[in-house]
C-alpha cells in the first residue's frame, strides 16, 4: 500500500490511502492515510450504506486539501454499526 503510493506520488500524482490495520500502515508509511477501526475487508464500509461509504470517500479526498504533512493519518473515529451518516 505504501511503497505503490509513494511511486505513484513520485510520478506527481497525489494519494490517500483507506486502511483498516493501523499497525501495517505506520509500517509503511504512506504519503496520506484515512484509518478507519473496521472489519477486513470493509475498508470503504458496510453494504447496502451508501451515506457511510459516501462519508468515507469524502474524509479520504479531503485528506488531499488537509494534510499538514507528508505521512499524515487521519482517525475519524467512525464505530461500525453505530454511528449514523448524514443522509441515512
Amino acid at each position: 500500500m505504501g511503497l505503490v503510493a509513494r511511486a505513484i506520488e513520485a510520478a506527481g500524482v497525489p494519494t490517500v490511502s483507506v486502511s483498516i490495520v493501523k499497525e501495517i500502515t505506520l509500517q509503511v508509511r504512506p504519503p496520506r492515510a484515512l484509518f478507519l477501526r473496521w472489519p477486513l475487508g470493509h475498508p470503504l464500509g458496510e453494504p447496502g450504506r451508501p451515506a457511510q461509504q459516501r462519508q468515507v470517500m469524502l474524509d479520504a479526498l479531503g485528506l488531499l486539501e488537509t494534510a499538514a504533512a507528508p505521512g499524515a493519518l487521519l482517525e475519524p473515529g467512525y464505530s461500525w454499526k453505530r454511528h449514523k451518516y448524514e443522509g441515512e
